[in-house]
Formats: C-alpha cells, structure tokens, sequence
C-alpha cells in the first residue's frame, strides 16, 4: 500500500531532502551516542507507531524514509496511509529491523508525522466547516522555513488546496506593489505586460473602490478581499458577478470560516492552517 494520500503527490526528492537534512541536524558528527553506548550492535528491535488522539494522518512516507535511511533493510508495514481519518489509539505502522536505527530516526520521524498531521487535521476541520458552500479553503506562503513542500502536502492530506508554493508561482500584486506602482490601473497594465500566458494575475484590494477599479481594468484573474467585514464581503460578491475569482483573507479561523464561505467568495486563505496547528500526539512504542 501506498503511504501517500491517495489524493496528493509528494515528490520523492522532496521527502529524501527533508528527512535527510533532519537526521543530519539530530545525529550531529558522532551519531547517537546513547544508543551506540547502550545498545548491543545487530540488536533486533520492534516498533509499533500509533495514533493517541483522533485526526487525519500525515507524514507517514517521511516516517518510512527516516527509518529506512539509517537502515535500508528495516521492515515496515503500514496499517494507515497519508489522508486516513483516524481514532484515538489506532495502530498506524509496525517497524522491525535494526534497533539503533530505529532509535535513532524515532525523534526525526514523530517530528514530521506530529507535525504534519496536525495540519492535516486542522485543515480538515475548515473543510467541514465551510462544506455546505462552494468555496474552498488554501494554505499560504507563512510556512515554516524549508518545510513548505511538506506542509502544503499536509494541507492536501486535509482536503484542502495549495495557494502559491513560492513568488515564482504565479502574480500576486500586494498593497505595497500597488503603492510602489502608482495606483490600482497602473500595477495591473505592468503586470500584464510581463506575464506569460499560462500565469495567473491575483491582485489584493482593501476597499470596494480599489475594487471597482480593478474591474475597471479587466486585467485582473483573482481579487483578494483582505479583511473585509461581512456585509461588505457579500457587497464586494455583488459587485464581482462572476467576473473575477475571489479570494477572502485576513485573520480568518475555524471560528468565522463558516460565516464567510456563506458569503459567496470562492476561496478562503489561512496562514494558520500551517503556521499555527498543534501537533497531532503520535507515539512509537519499542518493544525488544
């Protein structure tokens, strides 16, 4: 069985760079030191790594490369794959093979599962919240620093969508460009002028007339409605009819996702979906 979410692609290279780097940074120069002193060489060990509180499962294809990277032959057999919902106390993976290696990897790989799932489930959460709607809810850019491949996988895992992966991803004009630029019209002919024909032109408005100036243009593909109450959501929906994709953003949470789906907007964006979830309590138990 595959460990992927069935729904999300994870680069291979992507997981071999993250986990490497983690070992890296854990083991420093000389290796685990607790474990080459107390542990016997060629010790043959058990793990069995379970979930002890109920949520959606992400991580487990960099759990698998954790463990297989200090020791190639170790034998997991997966019992939960990326995307699963699962309850308290379910058994996510079994891990047998070489017990200093499973020591040795056991931090680095509950660090991504913990973590990951956590996203996961939080993202999971604002999908239910906003399922009666049409809109759909997007990951950002506030991601942890070399982590933001494997964060908005997590995302996926959740139900969620991937907003850009990077400033090379698309055009998103802020308010700072629009100040630098000269105003609303003049942003959106430059950026224009230099997108390719496959690039998307989102641009940020904080108010109904830089929005009537943006449909003014008819150079923009999203608008990004920041910090809007919601009577002037649902005006600014109004006033859009369809022309334009919108994007809602600005402190939105698990709280208020509801209220502004409802609106009419097409996307919700949350940093917190990365940036402030708490991990998913996980826990891998060694038996000898």
């Amino acid at each position: 069985m595959s460990l992927l979410c069935a729904d999300a692609f994870l680069s291979p290279l992507e997981i071999d760079r993250v986990v490497t780097r983690a070992l890296e940074e854990d083991l420093g120069r000389a290796g685990d030191v607790t474990s080459i002193a107390t542990v016997p060489e060629d010790t043959r060990g058990r793990a069995v790594m379970s979930a002890r509180k109920p949520g959606v499962i992400s991580g487990l294809p960099l759990v698998a490369a954790a463990f297989r990277r200090l020791s190639p032959q170790i034998a997991i057999a997966a019992t939960a794959r990326d995307g699963e919902a699962i309850a308290a106390g379910a058994k996510l993976m079994t891990v047998e093979g070489d017990a200093r290696a499973m020591l040795g990897a056991e931090r680095t790989a509950l660090n991504f599962v913990g973590h990951m799932s956590g996203i996961a489930t939080a993202t999971a959460e604002f999908v239910e919240r906003i399922a009666h709607t049409k809109a759909r809810v997007v990951c950002t850019r506030k991601t942890t620093p070399g982590l933001r491949a494997v964060e908005k996988y997590a995302v996926r895992c959740g139900g969620g969508f991937n907003h850009r992966f990077g400033l090379d991803d698309a055009i998103l004009i802020k308010d700072n460009h629009v100040a630098v630029a000269g105003g609303v019209a003049a942003v959106l002919k430059r950026a224009k002028a230099a997108a390719g024909h496959l690039v998307k032109i989102e641009i940020e408005v904080d108010s109904l007339e830089q929005l009537e100036q943006v449909l003014d243009t008819g150079l923009a593909d999203v608008v990004l409605i920041d910090n809007f109450d919601l009577e002037t959501m649902r005006r600014a929906v109004r006033m859009v009819a369809g022309r334009l994709v919108i994007e809602a953003s600005g402190g939105i949470t698990l709280a208020s996702a509801g209220a502004i789906a409802e609106t009419g907007v097409d996307y919700l964006s949350s940093g917190a979906l990365t940036h402030s979830v708490q991990n998913l309590d996980i826990g891998l138990d060694i038996e000898m």
